[in-house]
């Protein structure tokens, strides 16, 4: 599973990365956890603030930091 964190790598975009990596682990999901700070690849997505997330290529959230159980019923979803 590929989980992306979009931002330009702000305190935000960290802390939404860490959240990731967590419910991935405490859902017992192996994910890869990327960060994309290239405004032109952020673009792509249509999401209009940061930070973004993305999980396997869908965006699940952004402008916000949401929880990790949020995260984590993502996580399953995209299983």
């Amino acid at each position: 599973m590929e989980i992306k964190i979009l931002g330009p790598g702000c305190r935000n975009c960290e802390k939404l990365a860490a959240d990731a990596n967590l419910a991935a682990k405490e859902g017992g999901c192996a994910a890869e956890v990327v960060k994309v700070t290239d405004m032109k690849q952020i673009m792509t997505y249509g999401i209009l603030s940061t930070p973004g997330l993305v999980i396997n290529g869908k965006v699940k959230s952004y402008g916000r930091i949401p929880s990790v159980s949020e995260i984590k019923k993502w996580i399953e979803e995209e299983k």
